[in-house]
C-alpha cells in the first residue's frame, strides 16, 4: 500500500518549518537552499517548485511571523486603559517565558531567527519590530496617556513607544539565556520570576506601584500573547 501524497499547501509548510530552523541556526547567510531541501526530505529542484529562490522563501517566513494571536487583536480592540496597559506588558512576559518553560520548540527557533538576523543583515528583525509597532504602537502609547491622566503613571515626556521597546528586549534578553542546552542564567521559581518581570516592567514604563498591584492580579489569567 502506497503512502498517502503529501498535498501541495502541506508540503510548502513543511518546507517553511525546516527553512525557519535553519535561518534560526545558520542565519540568512549560512543558510542554503540545498541545507533547507535536505531538512524537509526533499530534492533542492522540488522546493524550487515551491519557492524560486532562497529570498523568496525568507520572505515567506517574514510573512509568517508577523501575524497577531487572536487574543492580542481582542486586546486591541479594548478602550485604552491602565488595565490595557498592564495586559500588554504582562502578555508580553508570559509569552517569552513560555518560550523557555514549554516543551514546544517552535516560538524558541523564531526567537533564535530573529536575534540571528540583529547579527546579520537585520532584514527579519527590521520587518518584525516594524509589524510590532504597527499592531501595538498606538494602542500603547493611547493607553499609557490614560493610564497618567489617571493618575497611575508619570508622564514619560518625549517617545512614549521607546518605553514598550526598552520593555520588550529586556524580556527577550531574559528569555535567551534560557535557550542554550544548558540555561546561561538561571531566575529561579517561574512564577515568581514572572511577578517579578512584569513589575519591573510596568515600573519601567511609567506605572506607580499602586496601579501595579491593583491591574497585576487581574490580569494573571487573562494575559495574552505580545511578540
Amino acid at each position: 500500500m502506497t503512502s498517502p501524497r503529501i498535498t501541495s499547501d502541506l508540503r510548502r509548510q513543511l518546507i517553511v518549518t525546516a527553512a525557519r530552523r535553519c535561518f534560526a541556526l545558520h542565519g540568512y547567510a549560512g543558510t542554503t537552499t540545498r541545507s533547507v531541501a535536505a531538512a524537509a526530505g526533499i530534492s533542492e529542484a522540488l522546493l524550487f517548485k515551491h519557492f524560486p529562490s532562497k529570498a523568496v522563501l525568507y520572505a515567506e517566513i517574514l510573512a509568517e511571523e508577523c501575524e497577531a494571536t487572536p487574543a492580542l487583536i481582542d486586546l486591541l480592540e479594548s478602550p485604552p486603559s491602565t488595565a490595557t496597559l498592564v495586559q500588554l506588558i504582562s502578555g508580553m512576559v508570559r509569552h517569552f517565558v513560555q518560550i523557555v518553560t514549554s516543551p514546544e520548540q517552535e516560538e524558541a527557533q523564531r526567537l533564535r531567527l530573529l536575534a540571528s538576523s540583529q547579527l546579520e543583515d537585520g532584514e527579519l528583525a527590521r520587518h518584525l519590530y516594524g509589524k510590532v509597532e504597527e499592531l501595538i504602537g498606538k494602542m500603547f502609547t493611547a493607553s499609557l496617556e490614560r493610564a497618567v491622566a489617571a493618575g497611575d503613571a508619570r508622564d514619560p515626556g518625549c517617545d512614549p513607544f521607546n518605553l514598550f521597546w526598552f520593555a520588550h528586549h529586556t524580556v527577550m534578553m531574559a528569555t535567551l539565556t534560557g535557550l542554550s542546552a544548558s540555561p546561561c542564567l538561571g531566575y529561579g521559581d517561574v512564577c515568581n520570576m514572572k511577578r517579578q518581570l512584569c513589575e519591573f516592567l510596568l515600573r519601567g514604563v511609567g506605572l506607580h506601584d499602586a496601579a501595579i498591584a491593583a491591574h497585576l492580579a487581574l490580569t494573571a489569567d487573562s494575559m495574552v500573547a505580545v511578540d
